[in-house]
This record gives C-alpha cells, sequence and structure tokens, in this order.
C-alpha cells in the first residue's frame, strides 16, 4: 500500500460520490483519479487497466461537455434511459472489444492478467460511456464489473485498491438507487 494508492483511492472516492449526487465536479476529481491509477496500474503491469485510464480521461472530457451542455439546457442533469436492445449491442461490441484487446496484451506484452484485464477494460469503457450519457443502467453494469475487479486487485495484492473497489459496489447500488429515484421524481 503505497502513498500514491492511498491518495488514488481518496480522490476516486470523492469523484464517484460527486457523480452519485450528480455534481459536476465529480469530473474534475475523476480526471485527476484516472492519472493517479494510470501511472500505479503501469507500475502492477496491468497494462489494460492503464490503457483504460487514458481512454477515461477522453471519455471525462466528453461526458463534462455532455452533462455541461445538459445543465445549460434544463438547468439540470436528467438521467436519459438506454433501449435494452441498444445495451446488448453495446454490451456485444465490448465483449469482442476486450478480446481482441486481450489477445494484444496476451501476445505482445507481459501483461500479468490480459484477459481479465481487457475484458473488464472494455466493460469499464462502456460503464464510463453510459454514465456520460446518463443511462441509470450505468450503475447495474459497475456493480457487477466492480465486483470482478476486487477479486482482480486482490490477486495483484492491491488491498486497498480492491477495498475501493469494493466500496464502488456499494456506491453503485447507492448510485442507481438515487438515479431511479431522481427519475421516478421527474415523470
Amino acid at each position: 500500500m503505497s502513498p500514491l494508492e492511498i491518495f488514488a483511492v481518496l480522490i476516486s472516492l470523492i469523484g464517484v460520490g460527486l457523480t452519485v449526487i450528480r455534481n459536476m465536479w465529480c469530473w474534475l476529481f475523476n480526471f485527476f483519479a484516472f492519472v493517479l491509477y494510470a501511472y500505479l496500474f503501469y507500475e502492477f503491469k496491468l497494462y489494460g487497466e492503464t490503457i483504460l485510464q487514458f481512454f477515461f480521461m477522453v471519455v471525462n472530457f466528453y461526458g463534462f461537455y455532455y452533462w455541461l451542455k445538459g445543465k445549460q439546457q434544463d438547468h439540470d442533469i436528467r438521467i436519459k434511459p438506454i433501449a435494452p436492445k441498444v445495451a446488448i449491442f453495446q454490451m456485444i461490441i465490448a465483449a469482442v472489444g476486450g478480446l481482441l484487446f486481450g489477445l494484444i496484451l496476451k501476445n505482445f506484452t507481459d501483461a500479468a492478467v490480459p484477459m481479465l484485464d481487457s475484458q473488464l477494460a472494455a466493460f469499464s469503457l462502456l460503464a464510463t460511456y453510459w454514465t456520460s450519457r446518463k443511462h441509470i443502467a450505468t450503475w447495474i453494469l459497475w456493480v457487477f464489473v466492480d465486483i470482478i475487479y476486487v477479486g482482480m486487485f486482490i490477486y495483484k495484492d492491491l488491498f486497498l485498491t480492491a477495498v475501493l473497489y469494493a466500496a464502488f459496489v456499494l456506491i453503485a447500488a447507492y448510485g442507481w438507487y438515487q438515479w431511479e429515484k431522481v427519475k421516478r421524481n421527474s415523470f
């Protein structure tokens, strides 16, 4: 447990907590968390997670813009549904992308757990995209992804990060509850 991991965990908790309450500051804290974790994951040879942090940075700017645009139009950040067919299609794309990425990591790097790392990266990217689009389904996906992350981080001796992701499971469940409550009150 390094000071870097401790700081990254704290910044991540703040960022995700702000996302749950739909606060625009979430994007700034999440960006800093991505930078910190990119470095940490690189040190632990979790290259899929390292690369994912850079994708998160890009999607972070998109999410900030999308939320800001919506806030300017609606004076509130509105939650939007996703059609089940669209969700399933996007999940298939994520699984195939994760598989291809995993094969690259497995054959061309010394990645610690290439196939698991790549699938988690792909589905995390999808969940982040869903967050930027304000789909409630993001929280459901995060619950499942974060549960698997806990196991991977324990395996890699990143125990504090494993605890963080266990907390993320609870936060995602709470986020799901909160966004459902907001959605019900909006209609």
